[in-house]
């Protein structure tokens, strides 16, 4: 479970609006941090021209590397740290572009500086 890996993650149970049920995310944390057996992860969902306007979704386009089937938004607001049992299957890899897109909508939901 590494940085800019796409897994399926069960992130059920779930409260109010955070994003539910079984669904890919990305991995997002350095892969050099961390004792405990948690990740950080970006959840997927499926992309709406709606997303564009939002400076924390991120398009991926499916491609042969990430094995995505369809066109999806990284949500950089639902980010979340999660327990490594929650990891069911790995799916892809995303492109080091997307990971920079990424860190850049991170930077922006988090209000911090990316170098």
């Amino acid at each position: 479970m590494k940085q800019s890996e796409i897994w399926l993650i069960n992130l059920d149970p779930s409260i109010g609006a955070e994003i539910k049920k079984t669904r890919p995310a990305i991995v997002v944390n350095d892969n050099s941090l961390g004792k405990l057996p948690l990740k950080i992860i970006v959840p997927l969902t499926d992309w709406k021209e709606s997303y564009e306007i939002a400076p924390w979704m991120v398009y991926i386009k499916p491609d042969t590397a990430n094995n995505l089937s369809k066109e999806s938004a990284a949500d950089c607001f639902q980010i979340r740290s999660i327990a490594v049992e929650r990891f069911i299957k790995k799916i892809g890899r995303i492109s080091s572009s997307n990971l920079d897109e990424i860190k850049d909508a991170l930077s922006k939901v988090l209000t911090i500086e990316n170098y």
